[in-house]
């Protein structure tokens, strides 16, 4: 088990999913309450992300991280090559790394465990490619438009969701599908999840109206992949290609990739806090 932080330091944003101020107090009267109160907050988007040169400079040993997959990621990539720790703590709407880290917990009993020092420290495995890091999932394919739906939704505006989707429609049908490398067959989507045995590979269909239904829900209703898909592999590198450039996202944040774009499995760019062993 790790020992608790001793100078901890908050990164929140306040456009993530279950953002509330009373609730960014709490969390700063935790740390306080076991004697190691917050040394720093940084509250996007008002705030930048802190560099490994500040928290160097601040003496920070823990970056506390609450906000949801993208507000995660990208304080993995903010803070590469800082020897101190990350605590992802859930905060947004789909919570899919704090789910991988700490299990289908809350944010109280994560926070307990931490604080007690019933933790330890590892470093999780990412999918990597030209473009960036995915902590959690990388897509590639045309189907990524849904989640631009996804987050109109979220954001409660159903009026700019409903005018998007028919552009998600057809861009799903008509879209230039994806291939994995040695597979004939296409795809709307290659889905690719970091593991300990390498990259997670699935191929993702909606090539006919019921399929596409069922992927519209899976996507804008929560976790895209639990839309229809098949398991194609999992090794430690692939390459996707397709007939034109791909559309990415990574832990839900859009990347523009080339035509043929190589992935690979490389552990994360710092150790990170868990309360549960990585799967």
């Amino acid at each position: 088990m790790t020992p608790p932080a001793r100078r901890p330091a908050l990164v929140c944003n306040s456009q993530s999913g279950s953002f509330d101020s009373a609730r960014r107090d709490w969390i700063a009267e935790q740390f306080a309450a076991a004697g190691t109160p917050l040394v720093a907050d940084y509250c996007l988007p008002d705030q930048k992300l802190p560099d490994p040169a500040r928290l160097v400079a601040d003496g920070v040993d823990l970056a506390v991280v609450w906000g949801g997959d993208g507000t995660i990621n990208a304080s993995v990539a903010a803070l590469a090559g800082w020897d101190g720790t990350l605590l992802a703590l859930p905060g947004g709407t789909l919570n899919l790394l704090a789910k991988q880290l700490h299990g289908e917990r809350e944010l109280e009993a994560i926070l307990a465990d931490v604080l007690s020092g019933r933790a330890h420290r590892d470093v999780p495995p990412t999918v990597a490619c030209a473009a960036g890091r995915a902590m959690v999932n990388m897509l590639a394919g045309p189907t990524t438009v849904w989640a631009e739906v996804r987050e109109h939704v979220r954001q409660r505006e159903l009026a700019s969701a409903a005018a998007l989707v028919p552009e998600a429609l057809e861009e799903s049908l008509a879209g230039d599908p994806v291939r994995l490398a040695g597979d004939a067959r296409e795809f709307q989507a290659i889905s690719m999840t970091p593991s300990r045995d390498g990259i997670v590979v699935d191929g993702l269909y909606a090539d006919s109206p019921t399929l596409l239904l069922r992927h519209a829900i899976a996507w804008v209703g929560g976790d895209f992949r639990d839309g229809p898909r098949e398991r194609l592999t999992a090794r430690p590198t692939v390459t996707i290609s397709s007939d034109a450039p791909l559309g990415l996202l990574m832990d839900g944040e859009h990347a523009d990739g080339a035509a043929s774009v190589t992935f690979r499995i490389e552990p994360a760019p710092m150790a990170m806090l868990l309360t549960m062993p990585l799967p």
